[in-house]
């Protein structure tokens, strides 16, 4: 019965890691509003890269925990390249 509950630990994670991405990148086509979807998909996006470095270290799940990792750097790189391109462009109005 121990050995169940071992290997159910790490799919649970990789799949926390792949909702993480999921829903660092959704938010992004879902959302108009790119200001306030920039706070949401950057700590999304970090903890969903960070749980996916923790679960492949864990060595199980690998195939999930590396498509959340893409999906938080996906979703995170935008958050950064939207901050920025608002902070080197400070005649725009800030939508939100």
């Amino acid at each position: 019965m121990e050995k169940a509950q071992v290997t159910e630990g790490p799919r649970q994670g990789a799949e926390i890691a792949v909702w993480l991405g999921a829903v660092s990148v959704g938010c992004w086509l879902c959302c108009p509003f790119w200001a306030l979807v920039s706070c949401v998909a950057l700590p999304a996006g970090l903890a969903g890269l960070v749980r996916c470095v923790v679960e492949h270290r864990a060595g199980g799940g690998r195939a999930r925990a590396v498509a959340g990792g893409v999906l938080s750097l996906l979703g995170t790189a935008a958050a950064v390249a939207y901050l920025a391109y608002l902070a080197t462009h400070p005649e725009l109005p800030v939508q939100g």
